[in-house]
Order: structure tokens, then C-alpha cells, then sequence
């Protein structure tokens, strides 16, 4: 992806718009787990931002302390919105991966950065 590009990784429910590019890794519920195709994204790109649902805060807080340890050695800006402004967001991206993540609010957006100095 090239520098402000941005990707998006979804649970098994995420609703994808027609016009956005869809890889779906789902293969059954739970599998794969969104924080296992988080770490296998993130290991392969520069990220410096990332979208979070807000509702993520007080719905899923467990994997929000997981998404924060990935990014925690990293710079990277953290930034909420609402669900319904995440999935607006995902009109935007150059794809949403699908997991088979059955969690509430396992949901990113990853904006690229930049790979050189």
C-alpha cells in the first residue's frame, strides 16, 4: 500500500460495501480470529494510524488490550469514532479483509505510512 492508503479488518459481520475490494478469510466462526490477521497485517506494512470503534471501549475490552499491544512498541496515532463512521470508513479502503471473528467491534482501519525516510 502506498503512503495514506488504507485497509480494514473486519469480524465475520462487517458489512462490506459492493465497491470496496473484499478478501474473505473467513472460514468458520472464530477461525480465523481477528487478532491473528491483525499480527500477520501488521508484521508486512508501516502503519500510522488506526480506526477504532469507539463502542469497542465498553463492548469488546479484551481485544482493544490485544490491539493495543501490537501497536504498542510502534507509532502509531490511535483514533475512535463511531461504528456507523468506521463502516462508512470502509468505503474508502483499497480492501476489508473478513475473519471469522465473532466478537463485538473487532474492527480496524490501518492507514499506511510511510516505508522510507
Amino acid at each position: 500500500m502506498g503512503h495514506t492508503d488504507t485497509i480494514a479488518i473486519g469480524d465475520c459481520g462487517l458489512p462490506i460495501p459492493d465497491e470496496t475490494e473484499r478478501i474473505d478469510l473467513a472460514l468458520t466462526f472464530g477461525v480465523p480470529s481477528f487478532i491473528d490477521v491483525l499480527k500477520c497485517v501488521v508484521s508486512d506494512c508501516k502503519v500510522e494510524k488506526i480506526t477504532l470503534a469507539e463502542e469497542i471501549k465498553e463492548q469488546n475490552k479484551k481485544v482493544l488490550e490485544q490491539v493495543e499491544d501490537i501497536f504498542k512498541d510502534m507509532d502509531v496515532e490511535i483514533c475512535f469514532v463511531p461504528h456507523e463512521e468506521l463502516k462508512r470508513q470502509t468505503k474508502d479502503c483499497k480492501a476489508v479483509i473478513r475473519t471469522g471473528e465473532t466478537t463485538p467491534y473487532a474492527n480496524i482501519i490501518l492507514q499506511s505510512g510511510c516505508i522510507f525516510a
